[in-house]
């Protein structure tokens, strides 16, 4: 693999990104199929594709080489391409993908999850976050009796599904009855969660969150909000596809020393490879099997939810968990990271316009106006620049392929543009920024 060895602004060929992204309009709604990476969260002057990756490094179709973070939507946390696990994927596709009946790797990869995940005592495979994460919230309704959600706020994403969107700027085509049954409550706040409860008696069903996003929970905040679902009647619900193998081998749930009683896993749980899981309590799921006496839920039933390959690389990825030091090298990367980031930045006298924010293994950076008020237009300035010098970054979530000289690169990088960012401050982005700004992804209208 051949790193990034300058940083400096290039200017780059994008011929065949541009062909592509104007094929892709014609055939795909949005050019692609997740709204993360469509081409309103990028700058003009961004790779429209990707044709590879090694290790933290992507080389667009135009032949472009990039040091990437945030990698597939924060799937790929070992590396692209990482050899033990795609060699076990191929392994068991030349045995067969999908068969009548199970097979034998499903119950291998169930025992190797629940192994890792402190109370949880049976699983359910599937493809996706909203897979389980609705599973979760109709086996909750099914144990309860109950319809209303409280989800949290401060989290931007659960589902696909409508229990979730339709709380966000994109509810049209979500009935207003299925809208209602969904409320929030804030991130650190026991009070505002204690108000759902006091408003809704016996009707809320589970509570749901991450364990963490930008900081970690306050005054045993998890445990207190556990316990107030319990002592009203409700499921407390974790959702770990983003903190799940980043906070520790055992999810951020043990990191923070709780058991939920219904907890989802994805995104780093296959390196990449399409898988997600539901672990709860026995008593709970089992109530989606067949060997129990209440009343049937249907709670996950998915053709590919348990595809040999897919199951043959969570496994290998969990392997590497447990024989490296993943999570361990992910925070030590993240620390030097936004430690270098913080001094550039401190350097240029662009405290408060620019900042790194989040825990050192899922960092994101916040981009500023001249009032200190959050600016799409800046982050598309500071994206592209970004770019410019080989850098992928829609956000600085590391992965364990990251290495040292990787991030002091990085840093190169945003020492490099961040004069660019300083006249923007000053003189505003015309004539440097190229193309419109990028777009929050929840909105009411395109």
């Amino acid at each position: 693999m051949n790193p990034v060895t300058d940083t400096r602004a290039r200017d780059l060929d994008l011929t065949r990104s541009r062909s592509l992204q104007e094929r892709a309009h014609l055939l795909v709604p949005g050019g692609c199929h997740t709204y993360a990476k469509g081409d309103d969260q990028y700058p003009e002057l961004a790779p429209g594709f990707i044709a590879r990756g090694e290790g933290c490094h992507a080389w667009d179709v135009d032949g472009n080489e990039y040091i990437e973070y945030g990698m597939g939507c924060r799937a790929v946390t070992l590396g692209h391409a990482f050899p033990p696990v795609v060699e076990a994927a191929a392994r068991e596709l030349g045995k067969g993908t999908n068969f009548s009946r199970p097979a034998p790797i499903e119950l291998e990869a169930a025992e190797a999850l629940l192994g890792m995940i402190e109370g949880a005592e049976m699983v359910k495979f599937a493809k996706d976050g909203s897979d389980v994460t609705s599973a979760a919230v109709r086996l909750a309704r099914a144990v309860t009796g109950r319809d209303r959600i409280a989800l949290c706020a401060d989290h931007p994403f659960f589902s696909t599904d409508d229990w979730f969107i339709g709380t966000t700027a994109m509810s049209a085509g979500i009935p207003r009855a299925v809208r209602e049954l969904s409320v929030t409550f804030r991130y650190n706040d026991l009070e505002s969660a204690r108000a759902l409860f006091d408003r809704h008696p016996g009707e809320i069903a589970a509570v749901i969150l991450e364990p963490a996003k930008y900081d970690h929970p306050h005054d045993r905040f998890l445990h207190r909000l556990r316990d107030l679902a319990h002592e009203r009647g409700a499921l407390f619900l974790l959702d770990e596809m983003i903190t799940g193998f980043r906070w520790d081998n055992g999810g951020a749930q043990k990191t923070y020393g709780i058991v939920p009683d219904l907890s989802t896993f994805g995104k780093a749980l296959g390196n990449g490879f399409s898988v997600s899981a539901l672990a709860g309590r026995r008593e709970f799921m089992e109530r989606g099997g067949i060997r129990h006496a209440h009343e049937r839920v249907f709670m996950l039933s998915t053709t590919h939810g348990a595809e040999t390959h897919a199951l043959a690389a969570a496994i290998a990825t969990m392997r590497t968990y447990r024989e490296e030091p993943v999570i361990e090298t992910l925070v030590a990367r993240g620390e030097r990271l936004r430690r270098g980031v913080d001094q550039v930045i401190a350097r240029h006298g662009l405290d408060g316009h620019v900042a790194v924010v989040g825990l050192p293994q899922c960092l994101v950076f916040a981009t500023r106006d001249a009032e200190q008020q959050p600016s799409q237009e800046l982050r598309a300035l500071f994206l592209q620049e970004l770019i410019r010098r080989g850098i992928l970054g829609p956000s600085f979530v590391v992965s364990f392929s990251h290495c040292e000289a990787d991030i002091d690169r990085t840093v190169e990088a945003v020492d490099d543009l961040l004069p660019v960012y300083a006249r923007a401050l000053a003189h505003g982005t015309e004539g440097l920024l190229v193309g419109p700004p990028t777009k929050v992804v929840d909105r009411g209208f395109a």
